[in-house]
C-alpha cells in the first residue's frame, strides 16, 4: 500500500508544473509580443528575445524553432480564449446561431485589434507571411470544428476541407480590407462578416 500511495503521489507531483516553467514561458510571450509591437517578427534575433525575457539562447530552442514560432503559439492561445468565451456561452444556451456567429467574430477582431501592429506588419512585410497565414489556417480549424458539431441544417454536400478553407480566406480577407483601408472600421468588418456567412451557419439546430 505504502509503494502504490508513494508511486501516486509521485505521479501527481509529476503533473504538476515547475513554476519556474511557467514564469520562462510567460516571459517569452511578454517579450515577442513588445518585440514584433515594434517591429517585423523576421527582424527579431533569438539573442535579442532571450535577453528581453531574461534566458538563455539554449532555454529559447529547447522550446521554440523561431521567433515566428513563438508569436504565432501566442496568437494562437489568445484566439483560443476567445473561442473558450463563445463555447460558454453555446453551453449557457438563450443565443441563436447569428448571435453566437456575431460574438464570435467580435473576438477574433477584439483579438486582432490587440496586436494591429503585428498584423498589419505581417500584410506588408513578406518575411512576416507566415503571421497572416497562420490566421487562416486558425479560421479553415474553427470551421472543420464547426461544422462536425452536432446538426447543422442546410449543411452544403461538398467536400468539407474545401469548404473550410473557402470561408477561411474569405474571413481573413475580410480582416485584411479592414487592416488597408482607414475609413473600414472594425465594426464594418464584424457587420460585413456576419452579414457574408453561409445561411447555414446562422441557422439554429431542429
Amino acid at each position: 500500500m505504502a509503494v502504490q500511495r508513494e508511486g501516486r503521489e509521485g505521479g501527481a507531483l509529476n503533473q504538476r508544473i515547475d513554476p519556474r516553467v511557467t514564469r520562462t514561458t510567460r516571459a517569452f510571450e511578454e517579450a515577442v509580443v513588445e518585440l514584433a509591437a515594434q517591429r517585423s517578427v523576421s527582424r527579431i534575433s533569438v539573442a535579442e528575445l532571450a535577453d528581453r525575457a531574461g534566458v538563455t539562447r539554449a532555454t529559447f530552442y529547447n522550446r521554440y524553432s523561431s521567433p515566428l514560432d513563438l508569436l504565432i503559439q501566442v496568437l494562437q492561445a489568445d484566439l483560443d480564449r476567445g473561442h473558450r468565451r463563445e463555447a460558454e456561452a453555446r453551453a449557457q444556451g438563450g443565443h441563436s446561431a447569428a448571435e453566437l456567429l456575431r460574438l464570435a467574430t467580435a473576438e477574433v477582431a477584439d483579438h486582432v485589434e490587440r496586436h494591429l501592429p503585428i498584423y498589419r506588419r505581417a500584410l506588408t512585410d513578406p518575411a512576416d507571411s507566415g503571421v497572416y497565414e497562420a490566421l487562416v489556417r486558425h479560421f479553415g480549424d474553427y470551421t472543420l470544428s464547426f461544422m462536425a458539431e452536432g446538426d447543422r441544417p442546410g449543411l452544403p454536400e461538398a467536400n468539407r476541407r474545401v469548404a473550410a478553407q473557402f470561408l477561411a480566406h474569405g474571413f481573413a480577407g475580410a480582416i485584411r480590407a479592414w487592416l488597408e483601408d482607414p475609413a473600414v472600421t472594425k465594426d464594418d468588418m464584424v457587420d460585413a462578416a456576419v452579414a457574408c456567412a453561409p445561411a447555414w451557419w446562422t441557422a439554429d439546430g431542429r
